[in-house]
């Protein structure tokens, strides 16, 4: 199993395509084509976690958050950033950022947050836009079936709960080739008429290249007709945070308890209370105070989120009660979700690699401390 494989995994569970535009997501540091000879998870890769790293026999480090957030114009070990680097280049050690690319996925964080807190009837709290796409094209009516099922099975035509969906129009083509051309139907330089269907399907954008390769795979024109464009559909599968319902109400401070306890808080920052039970709860994993409005427009009881500013509370405006439960807390989780989910996953795809290679790290990365 090389670092490709073990990313290509990831993939499947988090797109980077998905990740936000200010992110540093992906492969950071290393070779993708590297043997892996062990997986260390940690939420933060700092020089502790790198040396446990080379402890551990583990030259792939996957990381919640990633190391080399902005550019680095120089790597002489001045800052922490710069000496994990160097020691990782040096000891073979490759680094694979996830971060909100795991935010945005449908089981990532705030799945994790709303499992940990025992919630029902997810949802997606701010559905992503900009991540459906629609392809187009003329199909010889005969060839059509066939290309209605090499897209769908591409992962073209999912929509929610349904599959193998597509909008289909028969009509007539014409086309008339040059000297040049070779036509699968028709003869060159004669004008040609064909019963052709428009087929129209939608997929998601990070299916594109495969999406287009069972199209000129299964197209029989030697030169296929297609647009993609993308739709201002939201998705809802796709986006920051989540929204779900505690099986029953309860009291305020009772609510604010049971977080801390099951998120394993040390401390929770609050607003003032409103005196009415808390039913249905909002929560973002790390900095959430642009969620603030999207919970209050979902109608939630409470948003369970971190970073939050003195003057973000006053946002609550008596509608909503804010909790801050820190920025390590909301997402520590996220690691052993991780190692269970690649456990799972090398244990059937690549079984000489064995799941124990795959390791929680031990390092508490967490930079805030209590008195």
């Amino acid at each position: 199993m090389t670092v490709q494989d073990v990313i290509n995994q990831l993939h499947d569970l988090a797109p980077l395509s998905y990740a936000e535009d200010f992110d540093n997501v992906g492969l950071l540091v290393g070779n993708k084509s590297q043997e892996v000879s062990g997986i260390l998870v940690t939420l933060d890769t700092l020089e502790a976690v790198v040396d446990e790293a080379i402890e551990n026999d583990c030259n792939l480090i996957v990381s919640f958050h990633p190391i080399i957030f902005k550019g680095l114009k120089k790597i002489t070990g001045k800052s922490y950033v710069e000496r994990v680097v160097i020691k990782a280049i040096q000891n073979n050690i490759a680094i694979f950022s996830i971060h909100t690319a795991l935010d945005n996925a449908i089981e990532g964080v705030n799945s994790i947050i709303c499992n940990q807190l025992g919630l029902t009837n997810k949802q997606i709290l701010i559905p992503q836009s900009g991540t459906i796409k629609k392809l187009q094209t003329n199909v010889p009516k005969v060839k059509a079936e066939a290309l209605r099922t090499a897209l769908f099975n591409a992962g073209a035509g999912s929509l929610g709960n349904y599959d193998s969906c597509s909008f289909n129009i028969e009509g007539k083509g014409t086309y008339m080739g040059n000297e040049a051309s070779n036509p699968t139907i028709g003869e060159k330089g004669k004008l040609h008429t064909e019963d052709e269907t428009l087929i129209s399907v939608t997929f998601k954008k990070h299916l594109e290249s495969q999406v287009l390769k069972a199209l000129f795979n299964t197209h029989p024109y030697e030169e296929v007709a297609y647009e993609v464009t993308t739709l201002d559909n939201t998705n809802q599968q796709i986006g920051m945070g989540m929204i779900g319902e505690l099986e029953t109400p309860m009291d305020e401070k009772d609510c604010l308890v049971y977080i801390k306890d099951k998120m394993n808080a040390s401390v929770v920052r609050h607003s003032q209370f409103l005196d009415k039970p808390v039913k249905k709860i909002a929560v973002l994993g790390g900095s959430g105070s642009f969620a603030i409005s999207a919970a209050k427009a979902k109608g939630a009881d409470i948003l369970v989120t971190a970073d939050l500013k003195y003057h973000d509370f006053f946002s609550a405006e008596n509608s909503i009660l804010l909790a801050d439960i820190g920025h390590y807390e909301s997402e520590q989780f996220t690691k052993s979700f991780l190692v269970d989910y690649l456990s799972k996953k090398i244990t059937s795809f690549a079984p000489a690699l064995q799941a124990s290679r795959v390791i929680l790290s031990k390092t508490n990365t967490n930079p805030v401390k209590y008195l």
